[in-house]
């Protein structure tokens, strides 16, 4: 059952909160939890990779699970305890910012299992799942410069933090691999939660690139994203999703998208998690760039082939993709 689908006030969560509890008793066996992060589980990118995973569990074991979408950032603690009060096991948290509570919550409720997406939490009882974004965004780099017809292709950035600037370092290496001398322009949204939801300020900063001369732009931004993308169909540009396949949003001028899956992560750890750290890379299967049927005409077999000898290269360890988190630097 869903503890929250739309925000809510302290006491309708309250209320939900005894709804759950409710459930929580009749079942025979824990329910996993999920708890969501700012930008909602529908937001076609992050957090909806994230519901797509329990969606896939629940439909395989025909279990119910709990989850919570964060209005807030003051929710965050707040849910997740009612969840380890309810004994929900394991419980997931989804986003970097997530961190702390998961750390919080884990020491409070030893006996429970959690895991944490994009951060790391190193407890007995907390499975950290990372990913190497630089790889995944080398490729669409890649992409973006085969595909552009100026040499200028751009970025857009969600919360500037470091793992989105991770994001633009390997996606700018992969630009850079295929064209040394092309431009690359990047703008982050914001600096604040809020950065992931403009769709507006998203495609204000993609018009603005547009207007540069750029004409392909990879969005690392959540349901900001959107705008990027909306703006790239109607200047005529091309965009790269991100984290989801987002190819078929505007079938036509999305290049691609850099899957990041989330979705697996959630499916693996209500399954079960292993404590520790998990880094997820192309080798993994954890990061890629999405072909289907609503891109098939905008790659050609040559792009493809470079990309994949590229993506093969990468795996074997003779590309060596920088990693601007623990590299503090991108070149």
């Amino acid at each position: 059952m869903n503890l929250h689908r739309l925000p809510l006030s302290v006491p309708s969560f309250a209320s939900l909160v005894a709804m759950a509890s409710l459930a929580a008793a009749g079942a025979a066996h824990a329910e996993p939890a999920v708890v969501y992060d700012m930008g909602g589980k529908f937001d076609k990118s992050f957090n909806q990779a994230g519901y797509d995973g329990a969606e896939r569990w629940k439909k395989e074991s025909g279990k119910a699970y709990l989850e919570f979408e964060i209005a807030n950032p003051t929710q965050r603690e707040q849910a997740m305890r009612r969840m380890a009060e309810r004994g929900a096991d394991p419980i997931v948290g989804i986003g970097f910012s997530q961190g702390s509570t998961v750390e919080k919550t884990a020491k409070a409720y030893p006996k429970l299992k959690f895991a944490i997406i994009d951060s790391v939490v190193d407890l007995p009882n907390v499975q950290s799942i990372v990913f190497k974004e630089h790889e995944g965004s080398f490729l669409v780099g890649m992409m973006a410069a085969l595909a552009s017809k100026t040499g200028k292709v751009g970025f857009v950035g969600g919360m500037d933090i470091p793992l989105i600037r991770r994001f633009q370092c390997g996606y700018e290496q992969g630009a850079k691999y295929v064209n040394p001398k092309i431009e690359v322009t990047g703008n982050m949204t914001g600096t604040t939660p809020a950065a992931w939801g403009d769709p507006a300020r998203g495609a204000e900063l993609a018009k603005a690139q547009f207007a540069k001369g750029v004409d392909v732009v990879f969005a690392a931004a959540g349901g900001t994203g959107s705008g990027v993308y909306q703006a790239a169909k109607d200047s005529g540009k091309l965009a790269i999703g991100v984290d989801s396949n987002q190819n078929h949003l505007h079938p036509g001028t999305m290049l691609t998208s850099m899957v990041k899956r989330v979705d697996v992560a959630v499916y693996n750890a209500f399954k079960g998690i292993t404590p520790g750290m998990t880094s997820l890379g192309l080798k993994e299967g954890g990061v890629d760039y999405a072909m289907d049927e609503h891109n098939a005409k905008l790659v050609s077999a040559d792009m493809k082939k470079k990309v994949d000898a590229a993506k093969a290269d990468i795996i074997s360890g003779k590309i060596q993709v920088v990693d601007y988190m623990t590299a503090n630097k991108c070149n």
